[in-house]
């Protein structure tokens, strides 16, 4: 419409290496830090501002900002999706997309992903990418940037253990708090939000989202 050491089981794309990787496709802290690069920095996620997207004439969206949706009520959706898109840029400029696992905490998206998949790489050249949910008639799609995480200790990996277990358990995915204690963390990474949108009664409740 608009413009592991740790873990239960791995996929084969990290077994080799021994990086944790969620199978077939690849996890905040509450709004506040996240541990991120080398070394480890912390950054505040802020509550983003809320308006509506400048679109053409013709897609009906209201004038005025009536009707828009709280971010809290966009990041239900997300932290009860269990499937995610990702969309990153080729060094030539050709698109990527992926799907990831991974768990939406209070701010950011924690997932794992191999040194070697076509994403991570490209992912090292532009960090910036873009995150969708699988439903298009109730859309969420957030821009940011992807970085990979330093160790995020037993607390937080004890925090992103549990969230991935009750999502991805039945499906074979179980890590341990330790999963991601090595010194490449992993293949843990981090996605911050920049910009998002959203709809759920296109076009009355069309909203963009700036951090």
């Amino acid at each position: 419409m608009l413009s592991s050491s740790g873990g239960s089981r791995r996929s084969s794309e990290g077994a080799a290496r021994g990086t944790h990787v969620m199978p077939m496709y690849s996890a905040d802290i509450a709004v506040g830090a996240a541990c991120v690069g080398p070394p480890c920095r912390f950054r505040r996620v802020h509550q983003p501002s809320r308006d509506r997207p400048e679109v053409p004439d013709g897609y009906g969206v209201p004038d005025t900002n009536e009707g828009v949706l709280e971010w809290s009520t966009v990041e239900d959706r997300l932290r009860s999706s269990a499937h995610y898109w990702m969309a990153t840029t080729r060094p030539d400029g050709r698109p990527h997309v992926v799907p990831r696992w991974g768990v939406w905490m209070d701010g950011r998206f924690w997932y794992d992903g191999a040194l070697d998949t076509i994403h991570v790489r490209n992912l090292s050249e532009n960090s910036a990418c873009a995150l969708h949910l699988e439903d298009g008639r109730q859309a969420v799609i957030v821009e940011g940037r992807s970085e990979a995480a330093t160790p995020p200790g037993l607390e937080l990996g004890g925090r992103l253990a549990a969230e991935i277990s009750a999502k991805y358990g039945e499906l074979g995915y179980s890590p341990n708090p330790d999963a991601w204690e090595r010194p490449d963390a992993g293949g843990l990474r981090v996605f911050t939000p920049t910009k998002a949108m959203a709809w759920f009664e296109f076009p009355t409740d069309v909203t963009r989202f700036r951090f």
